[in-house]
């Protein structure tokens, strides 16, 4: 029998999830204001071109099975050097990915997401750039992830209590930002490619919180987002994986509203 994850055990992953910090990192929005994710200049190397395919909103069709998120291997080394030098294949690589992120304007899918402890989630997923998203979670579930371009909150419906957490302070503002380039915005430490994936990985190092990663992957035939994996300080792995994506639909802007009135922030 499938052990479901416990309610503490949940938020934990969340907070692995969005803020790749220990937990207590909530912060109040009301006494921080935070930027809205920085965009990328509009230049663009010419020497990268989006397909037709890619160009193309992206629908599914027929609607897909959730997929088996492509957990990476715990004890794999990831080089941590800021330097890192990259050849011309990997960097049109990089670019290929980057292209693809900023081309995005709005999202919509279906997600699984896999907890340290190997517990496995679902839900819906919406995205309007910049800045804003909302991840709900499937019964039983109370929980819901907000972004409303500054902060971002994990509600708890059950307990009507929400945390909130500087979207600049969370991996999510790179898949949320209106233009990228990952090689020049980012920290890129690695970039891989298979017959199945793009593999690109973000690292980010804060003083008072620790070293994190972001591995972004999109798929080599339609160049679509796949799943990210969200490496904390301790070193425990989050892998969410998306899966019937729409980049036509219109989404409401009420979703991405934080409600401070019904919902209170718990003291620290």
């Amino acid at each position: 029998m499938t052990q479901q994850p416990t309610h503490r055990g949940l938020r934990s992953g969340l907070a692995l999830l969005i803020a790749t910090s220990v937990a207590g990192f909530a912060t109040s929005a009301h006494s921080q204001t935070v930027p809205v994710p920085k965009p990328a200049p509009k230049a663009r190397d010419g020497s990268v071109q989006m397909s037709a395919q890619e160009k193309a909103p992206m629908t599914t069709g027929a609607t897909q099975a959730p997929p088996n998120p492509v957990i990476p291997d715990p004890h794999r080394n990831v080089p941590a050097n800021i330097f890192a030098t990259f050849d011309a294949n990997q960097k049109a690589q990089a670019a290929r990915v980057s292209l693809y992120l900023s081309s995005l304007q709005t999202l919509v899918g279906n997600f699984v997401q896999v907890g340290p402890d190997g517990s496995k989630t679902k839900g819906d997923f919406y995205i309007q750039k910049p800045g804003k998203v909302r991840f709900e979670y499937d019964d039983p579930s109370p929980i819901a992830i907000i972004a409303d371009g500054s902060s971002l909150a994990v509600r708890d419906r059950k307990l009507a209590t929400q945390d909130i957490y500087p979207l600049s302070q969370t991996p999510l503002r790179f898949l949320l930002s209106d233009r990228i380039d990952l090689l020049k915005d980012t920290n890129v430490v690695s970039v891989t490619a298979d017959d199945v994936y793009i593999s690109v990985t973000i690292e980010e190092k804060q003083a008072l919180i620790g070293t994190s990663r972001l591995m972004l992957m999109v798929g080599v035939k339609d160049g679509q987002l796949k799943q990210w994996t969200v490496t904390d300080p301790q070193g425990y792995d989050t892998t969410v994986a998306v899966y019937n994506l729409d980049s036509s639909k219109k989404v409401d802007p009420g979703l991405f509203k934080i409600d401070f009135t019904n919902y209170i922030t718990p003291a620290n």
